[in-house]
């Protein structure tokens, strides 16, 4: 179990939700934990604050007035690139695929439990972080049309910049900084998300063919991520 009790922090956090009692559980929550939290409870209400404050993290219910969690999160990818924890009532997997599909990183089925909520949190900001100091380092990644930029957490194609996800981005920076190998559904989803892979979770495949569309990639054959059968995926360092 993750231990979550002396947890500190004072990253800002953008909780959208338009249930009043669970919104201020939630707050009183995160504030014990020395976040600093800030509501929204409708849809356009939450664009607004995402792109005035540029919150750490925004927290966000699907089901929504005036514009719902999937609207948000699609036009917040636009502008935003810091993390989108996702919350719903239902357990339908199509909710969660559908979530990862237009840019959420993660995701958590109500009713929430306090210390799982943390640890959600806690894994996707250590994360961001830790991809902001290593972005330091080395600051590009170029391979022929295709450039990915650490410090701005950019990717171009052909001298443009493409519409990417935080989640994406992180997914792409481990193939491509892995360029010419073999990276397995195991290891890209134990680097993304810190769990194990578990011979079902599809979050990997979906995500991959999300990236292929925004790189150009040959959909029915894939040359620039490849995939390799039984083994995994392959970002191509001459396909570029």
């Amino acid at each position: 179990m993750t231990d979550t009790s002396s947890f500190k922090s004072n990253a800002h956090i953008l909780v959208v939700e338009d249930d009043a009692s669970l919104c201020e559980w939630i707050v009183n929550y995160l504030i014990k934990y020395n976040y600093e939290v800030s509501i929204a409870n409708q849809g356009d209400m939450a664009l607004l604050l995402i792109k005035e404050d540029n919150p750490d993290l925004v927290l966000l219910d699907i089901n929504l007035p005036v514009k719902d969690g999937f609207e948000v999160c699609k036009e917040a990818r636009l502008f935003y690139t810091n993390p989108i924890l996702m919350m719903t009532a239902s357990d339908d997997e199509l909710d969660e695929v559908l979530g990862l599909e237009i840019g959420a990183d993660d995701y958590i089925t109500k009713p929430i439990r306090p210390r799982a909520l943390l640890a959600r949190i806690k894994l996707l900001l250590k994360k961001r972080s830790e991809s902001m100091e290593e972005d330091t380092v080395v600051s590009e990644l170029s391979f022929g049309c295709f450039k990915l930029d650490k410090t701005s957490r950019t990717v171009w194609l052909n001298g443009s910049a493409i519409n990417i996800s935080s989640n994406e981005y992180e997914l792409l920076l481990i193939l491509c900084s892995h360029a010419g190998v073999t990276m397995s559904r195991e290891q890209l989803l134990s680097q993304l998300r810190g769990i194990n892979y578990d011979g079902f979770d599809r979050t990997i495949d979906t995500m991959i063919s999300r990236i292929r569309k925004k790189l150009n990639d040959d959909m029915a054959n894939p040359k620039r991520i490849k995939t390799v059968w039984g083994k995994g995926y392959i970002f191509a360092p001459d396909a570029w």
